[in-house]
């Protein structure tokens, strides 16, 4: 192999590292904010991605996710949340606000249209424990707080 060859490789190596850190490297974690009325809200920008791609709320409270998208790429025209049965269009330089009310916890991905873009939503079931009859015992070691 010669030094161009080389350097294809190493170039590749870290395209693909690059791409993996993307898709599954670890985001900055972005708590939803509650209103006075209760509902947790997250200001989210569509441009050649999702900011932030991490959006951490509570189950049980209503959630509004406001999805300003900042470009007319076909890409960004819809945004899924498919755990949740949402499909909603975004049009350019607009605000679309998506509100729902997340039943169960856990981490949900959301994507575009094309599901080339996607975020995460992490749906945190602490809060509700003592409010559900039938919620099984945390074990030790578990707790947050």
């Amino acid at each position: 192999m010669d030094a161009s060859e080389v350097s294809v490789i190493i170039g590749g190596i870290a395209a693909i590292a690059f791409v993996l850190w993307y898709f599954f490297g670890e985001r900055e974690r972005v708590a939803a904010i509650v209103d006075s009325g209760g509902v947790q809200e997250v200001k989210v920008t569509v441009k050649g991605g999702y900011d932030p791609d991490v959006i951490v709320v509570k189950q049980g409270q209503p959630v509004r996710l406001n999805f300003y998208r900042d470009e007319t790429a076909s890409c960004s025209e819809r945004v899924v949340f498919g755990d949740f049965g949402i499909a909603r269009d975004l049009p350019a330089f607009k605000t679309t606000s998506i509100e729902f009310t997340p039943d169960k916890a856990g981490e949900f991905t959301f994507t575009c249209g094309m599901n080339m873009m996607r975020g995460k939503l992490v749906v945190d079931g602490d809060a509700n424990e003592e409010v559900r009859p039938n919620a099984t015992p945390q074990t030790a070691g578990h707790h947050h707080g």
